[in-house]
């Protein structure tokens, strides 16, 4: 079958989509619908991630149309592609969170989530499951793949070809995520925006960005929004002792740090104003004491939101600035990254998030395909990457793409950034470190 025409062998589709929104999200969604209704086959999107799935059961959780899931017609597809947030909705229920090893997929009570997904897709005729999504997406994709392998040889398949997702751009397999443009873009303007505030205050602003695992985002926004400083969890092992004390990040060596880029532009370049870029992830490179008990989500990752980094540093920084200087400075934190999320996607992410869609459709329809994730590179051109180049075989857990210290992308922000002494950081912090501590009367 060449996919050009209609289906020879029709094809009930499930759609998912799970973690967090992205700009052009509706572009996949509906790209893929798309392909597959005009080619002759059924398209069924089910709302809120895993969440109805993985609580299936034949009489007593009956999934149920339009509460449940859509079936997709033609109709519902205009000016989809444009819109922004997601017209499935979305979820981060995990049904594979027990699992923890290869073994665990032999345990009945283990993987009892992943077999209600399971018997929900097969009792609703469903051939193949695409899902859209993050690291843990397609962690859980993978998940419901590696299940099947140990069902009796008679039982229905369900074959799963899996789409990245992820404003952050941490992803393997891919060189862009589609939104991560979009995300640049909008917080980009944002910084551009504070920046012009703080010219007019002789302020600060401390902009923590999204960017759990990787810096990829921070580094956009901070190079597009000519941030004065940009550091990510990649910077903290790459400046070792400069940021770290022992495995983890010291937030007093953070604070001689952005004080020292405050001075330096005081005194070499008489500004007097600036903005600095934090990625999130930095805040998970705390020690433990530091976070308490901050929450977790159903994938185990802290609440990087309650801890508010930027807001904590900015504290931070405008005391010890004033203990050094003599006089306070106004230091702001802000929280960028939820208003991205949904914002209008541009127009690339549009066409990237189209053909990862259109990707879909050739995967399962064209070359027949499971257990792949749909990539784009180059001129958007389309190929496959197998589950097992992207997911550890022992641990069953996605590995993550850093920026890499001193590759180009890397190197273009510190061009663009204010140089500091990294010496000059060094004494500061070996002066606090030695000073005497006052007694109390």
């Amino acid at each position: 079958m060449n996919g050009t025409g209609p289906a020879a062998n029709k094809l009930r589709v499930g759609l998912i989509f799970a973690g967090g929104p992205a700009p052009a999200a509706n572009s996949v969604i509906g790209a893929a619908a798309a392909a597959f209704l005009e080619n002759g086959h059924e398209v069924i999107g089910f709302f809120h991630g895993y969440s109805n799935l993985q609580d299936y059961h034949p009489v007593s959780h009956r999934l149920m149309p339009d509460k449940h899931y859509r079936v997709f017609h033609e109709k519902d597809l205009r000016g989809l592609r444009n819109s922004r947030g997601i017209v499935i909705g979305t979820a981060r229920a995990n049904p594979g969170k027990p699992i923890k090893a290869p073994e665990d997929l032999k345990d009945p009570v283990k993987t009892e989530k992943l077999r209600n997904v399971y018997n929900a897709l097969v009792d609703m005729g469903i051939d193949a499951l695409i899902s859209i999504g993050g690291d843990d997406t397609l962690k859980t994709a993978n998940l419901v793949l590696q299940f099947q392998t140990y069902l009796p040889e008679d039982a229905k398949r369900v074959r799963v070809i899996h789409l990245p997702k992820t404003i952050d751009n941490d992803y393997r397999g891919i060189d862009f995520t589609f939104g991560f443009f979009t995300a640049v873009d909008f917080m980009a303007k944002e910084i551009l925006n504070l920046r012009a505030d703080a010219l007019a205050t002789s302020g600060y602003f401390i902009i923590e960005s999204m960017g759990r695992k990787a810096g990829w985002l921070a580094y956009g926004a901070a190079i597009a929004g000519e941030a004065n400083l940009v550091l990510s969890v990649e910077d903290v092992d790459a400046l070792g002792d400069l940021l770290k004390t022992g495995d983890y990040l010291d937030m007093s060596k953070l604070t001689d740090y952005l004080v020292e880029l405050i001075v330096t532009r005081e005194t070499k370049n008489d500004k007097h104003y600036g903005t600095v870029v934090l990625a999130e992830g930095l805040a998970e490179m705390l020690p433990p004491d530091f976070l308490g008990t901050t929450s977790k989500d159903d994938h185990g990752h802290i609440s990087l939101g309650t801890v508010d980094l930027g807001k904590t540093v900015a504290q931070s920084v405008s005391a010890r600035y004033e203990e050094r200087v003599g006089r306070p400075k106004k230091i702001t934190g802000v929280q960028l990254g939820y208003e991205s999320r949904c914002s209008a996607p541009h127009a690339f992410d549009v066409m990237l998030g189209s053909q990862l869609g259109v990707g879909a459709y050739r995967a399962l329809v064209e070359d027949n395909k499971n257990g792949v994730l749909v990539s784009c590179g180059g001129q958007l051109d389309v190929n496959y990457v197998e589950f097992d180049k992207l997911i550890n075989a022992k641990t069953l857990v996605t590995e993550v793409r850093f920026v890499n210290p001193g590759s180009d992308f890397h190197r273009l922000a510190r061009f663009m950034e204010t140089r500091v002494d990294h010496e000059q950081v060094r004494i500061m912090s070996a002066r606090r470190e030695t000073a005497p501590v006052e007694k109390a009367d």
